[in-house]
């Protein structure tokens, strides 16, 4: 996985679910909204990123 991310993408990582942890012990609901709202921009990035690589032939 640090292949993939680096240290910086790691510790990113950390202190997002961090964030969302501390904010689910304030209001669940809304973290809740936040956790699906950042698991939707993840896929939107994973699909630009996928179009970028294969118009570059890269995949």
């Amino acid at each position: 996985m640090r292949d993939t991310l680096g240290l910086e993408g790691i510790v990113g990582v950390l202190v997002v679910f961090a964030g969302i942890g501390i904010l689910t012990l304030h209001d669940p609901v809304v973290a809740g909204a936040l956790m699906v709202v950042l698991a939707g921009l993840a896929l939107i990035a994973k699909g630009l990123t996928d179009t970028v690589m294969r118009s570059f032939g890269l995949k």
